[in-house]
């Protein structure tokens, strides 16, 4: 049974855009009409850069260690390829023989991964 184009079937859709897109209008030139204008005064201090209350000392340019990222990096991978161990889980049982062979060999790649990076001594921070 094939299904026709009916126009009327985008009815709620075009709704939805149409008040989503007069919200933003609407606030948007509310916002300047209510909203107060005020002169723009630059001065030294209003042009420093502002983190966290903390002052601004030196150059902020100075050698960072790498480490950090190689660090996160790592961790982003790792954890990214745990989360494939989660549906093998639900499905141990219907992936039978075979699914259990493939995670050992996913399983073995991810360690020798691991076992790789740590003789490189990218998990040295010491360094």
């Amino acid at each position: 049974m094939e299904r026709t184009f009916i126009p009327s079937d985008y009815i709620p859709i075009v709704i939805q855009s149409v008040v989503a897109l007069g919200f933003v209008v609407i606030t948007m030139v509310l916002t300047h009409i209510i909203g107060g204008k005020r002169k723009k005064i630059r001065t030294l201090r209003k042009d420093e850069n502002f983190e966290c209350g903390i002052e601004v000392r030196g150059n902020a340019r100075f050698p960072f260690s790498v480490k950090y990222f190689l660090i996160a990096i790592l961790f982003v991978l790792f954890d990214v390829e745990i989360i494939f161990f989660y549906p093998w889980a639900i499905n141990f049982k219907e992936f039978g023989w075979d699914g259990f062979l493939e995670m050992l060999l996913f399983l073995f790649f991810l360690l020798f991964g691991f076992y790789y990076i740590y003789k490189r001594g990218a998990l040295n921070w010491e360094d």
